[in-house]
């Protein structure tokens, strides 16, 4: 009898199949009417899998466990459960889901950890396979947050039983216990998981697709410890055919995405596939965005007839996402960011900000000494998972601007309404692309196609492009600075002018020991005269210089400020109707 109920409960799903769920259709991914779907989705990396370098505590405790450890050792395991439960309820809401949509993203990918799911191995009783719901409570309302606002939920097992991969904290991968493939007892738990999961959300049309292994970084008979040089991948291929196997005894709905080894890419011997309705995932981050890059999934892509996705990337400029963005979407490829939320993050669509108090904990932790009390700690961490609400975090415009508009156009657009006569923040130039809102020398990282690092944004704060800020305690900034300026560079301000008149600009700069030059451009073609900026004696000691008689027309007007010679920072231009003055002090 209960075979005959699954039966129809199948020949159902079935029949309904054309009501909107994802499915492959040759090498398209396709909604319910057959139109071609390019997912634009961000991953909800942090939130139910934490990873060192996101709370920087890497340098000594990347896995989720270490960090657990951790704070328990500040807090106590009641004060642990607290400040976790707080950051749960904190890290995403239905707001962060209505603002993602808002901002143009389609799809979510849930990056889940078995074990808000199941217990590990070690807790079970005589081999059963028990169910904690707060993992299950955790994804039905975020569901139902997609559902709310018409973008797709991906589910992903990022940290699966027992941990996937050597690069323990993607996965929380405990070295002390057996891996996901050192252990058969693993494998059935994660087998048992996506089953559970697929009953559960077998109707709902919203469930995009179930990602059923998160980059595999395992060596089973090559040298490589990630599983870069695998030629076969047998347990992998084993593993995922057996989940899917178990995935539609209960539901025939959803896409099955699958990941190849060497954190997603190494697709040996995974071959043929085994369903037809199925995706190959693939992770980009640090190369060249060409052709090339991504030739390999594109010739996948043919000769087996699959749909591919580009399930991870991010953590680079917003000239790299534009890049990538534009290449893959040019192929037919949907995309999926990283992540969502992380400590002072300038690559990301928000940021969280970072408190004195939890610097306190960090140098604790990394160095010793004095042990921070208990109160002083708890009241530190659950400020911080407070910082984690949608309405406290940094909303990062210029990175969803490069996300989504810089793809279609290289127009520019103000970052800020700036009106003339008035004051113009010089970190707050046009938002657009290198060579169009701005110049810089150094503007993107490609760091695994040249073994190199190469920071766009010295400074690592406030925006996301190529140009270089610093944190600025000159009066009248708003809190940053352009630094490390290079001769050759510039910054483009849209500004509003009241009247057509020549103006004084006073420009408001600090100069340790280099000479700078500057001077001023329309997009009419006017030019300024060239100022010699001298030096101010330190990088602290700023002074004002004006630079006399710009004519300017009234109305919009595009201004570049080109700098003739570098070596020094600059705070703000002032621009003043020629009979005023200012002071220079």
């Amino acid at each position: 009898m209960k075979k005959a109920i699954i039966a129809l409960q199948l020949l159902f799903s079935v029949t309904i199949f054309g009501q909107g769920f994802l499915h492959r259709d040759g090498q398209k991914i396709v909604d319910g009417n057959g139109k071609n779907i390019i997912l634009r989705g961000l991953g909800l990396g942090g939130w139910m899998v934490q990873e060192g370098y996101m709370l920087q505590t890497q340098p000594f405790a990347s896995p989720q466990y270490q960090i657990k450890q951790k704070i328990e050792e500040v807090i106590g395991e009641q004060g642990t459960k607290e400040f976790y439960a707080a950051y749960k309820a904190n890290g995403i809401t239905k707001r962060d889901i209505d603002s993602l949509a808002a901002w143009g993203f389609n799809s979510i990918r849930l990056p889940m950890h078995y074990n808000l799911y199941t217990p590990p191995i070690e807790q079970e009783k005589n081999g059963e396979i028990t169910w904690i719901e707060e993992g299950f409570t955790m994804t039905d309302n975020l569901l139902k947050w997609c559902e709310a606002n018409k973008i797709y939920l991906i589910l992903d097992l990022h940290a699966a039983p027992g941990g996937q991969g050597n690069d323990a904290a993607i996965s929380d991968y405990d070295t002390t216990k057996p891996s996901l493939w050192q252990s058969e007892a693993n494998q059935k738990k994660m087998i048992a998981l996506w089953k559970k999961l697929a009953s559960r959300y077998r109707d709902s049309q919203w469930l995009g697709a179930y990602d059923i292994i998160n980059e595999p970084n395992w060596n089973f008979t090559g040298s490589n410890k990630n599983g870069c040089d695998e030629n076969s991948n047998g347990p992998l291929r084993d593993l995922m055919v057996a989940v899917t196997k178990a995935i539609r005894e209960v539901d025939t709905n959803h896409l099955v995405i699958i990941e190849g080894n060497c954190w997603g890419n190494n697709y040996n011997g995974i071959f043929p596939l085994w369903d037809e309705n199925m995706a190959l995932s693939f992770h980009k981050y640090w190369n060249y965005n060409d052709k090339e890059s991504i030739q390999k999934m594109l010739d996948y892509r043919t000769q087996y007839n699959v749909p591919i996705w580009l399930g991870e990337s991010g953590e680079n400029s917003n000239v790299w996402f534009k890049d990538a963005l534009t290449l893959v979407e040019t192929n037919n490829i949907g995309w999926a960011f990283w992540p969502m939320k992380k400590i002072e993050n300038i690559a990301g669509v928000t940021s969280v900000t970072k408190i004195p108090e939890y610097d306190v904990l960090l140098k604790y932790w990394r160095d010793g000494g004095q042990k921070p009390s208990a109160e002083f700690s708890k009241k530190a961490l659950m400020k911080m998972a407070d910082n984690y609400k949608m309405e406290n975090v940094t909303v990062k415009p210029d990175v969803i601007d490069a996300m989504f508009r810089q793809v279609q156009t290289n127009d520019t657009k103000p970052y800020k309404k700036h009106a003339i006569p008035g004051k113009i923040i010089a970190t707050e130039y046009d938002l657009g692309t290198n060579g169009f809102a701005y110049s810089d020398k150094d503007f993107i990282n490609y760091r695994v196609a040249t073994g190199n690092f190469d920071q766009w944004n010295k400074g690592n704060t406030m925006r996301n492009d190529g140009v270089d800020i610093l944190p600025c305690k000159d009066v009248g900034s708003n809190g940053y600075q352009v630094s490390f300026i290079e001769e050759g560079e510039w910054l483009q301000f849209t500004a509003q002018i009241k009247k057509q008149n020549k103006y004084n600009v006073a420009i408001r700069y600090s100069s340790e020991n280099l000479e700078g030059q500057l001077h001023l451009e329309t997009a009419n073609g006017a030019k300024s005269k060239t100022i010699t900026l001298p030096v101010t004696g330190g990088n602290e000691k700023w002074k004002t210089i004006i630079l006399s008689d710009v004519e300017l027309n009234a109305g919009e007007n595009k201004i570049k400020v080109v700098f003739e010679k570098g070596g020094f920072n600059l705070n703000y231009l002032d621009f003043l109707d020629g009979k005023k003055s200012v002071s220079k002090k």
